[in-house]
């Protein structure tokens, strides 16, 4: 289960009408804490990505699920499910959370270190066109533009 904080984060970003991704991105960002504080682990950083991604998605997040070809089928359904139980929310089975919980727990810390995280961001950017890497530039300028003039959001 998200933590209250990060879902009222996620629906400030909303309100405010950033991305879904940005949105997500709180998520994210608390199972990294998590991990860090050592409550559970993953086996890589896609992995701690992939969970708060799902959790997003679950929370109520209108994050789509990503495009065929570019993961494998299996991960594609996961999403679309997550997707259709953020619309239809109801209690997690306490089983599943238990053994998913435990699971998580014999896996390493390592996945949230500053070094792996940056190693994925630069593999990601790798994937991305030159094009694609100057626009999301272009916009990250526009914002903190945009941003200074009405201050900081905290």
């Amino acid at each position: 289960m998200p933590e209250k904080k990060a879902i009222a984060k996620a629906r400030e970003d909303k309100k405010e009408g950033k991305s879904a991704s940005t949105q997500a991105g709180e998520f994210v960002r608390e199972q990294i804490h998590h991990i860090r504080e050592g409550e559970h682990g993953a086996r890589s950083t896609k992995q701690a990505i992939a969970i708060g991604l799902s959790e997003a998605r679950r929370a109520g997040v209108k994050l789509k699920a990503p495009a065929k070809g570019e993961y494998p089928d299996e991960v594609r359904d996961k999403a679309e499910h997550d997707l259709e139980a953020g619309e239809h929310p109801h209690a997690p089975s306490p089983t599943r959370s238990a053994a998913t919980k435990k699971a998580l727990q014999k896996e390493g810390k390592n996945a949230a270190s500053h070094a792996s995280l940056s190693r994925q961001a630069k593999s990601a950017a790798n994937r991305r066109t030159s094009a694609e890497r100057s626009a999301s530039a272009q916009k990250a300028a526009q914002t903190r533009a945009r941003n200074k003039e009405n201050g900081p959001r905290d």
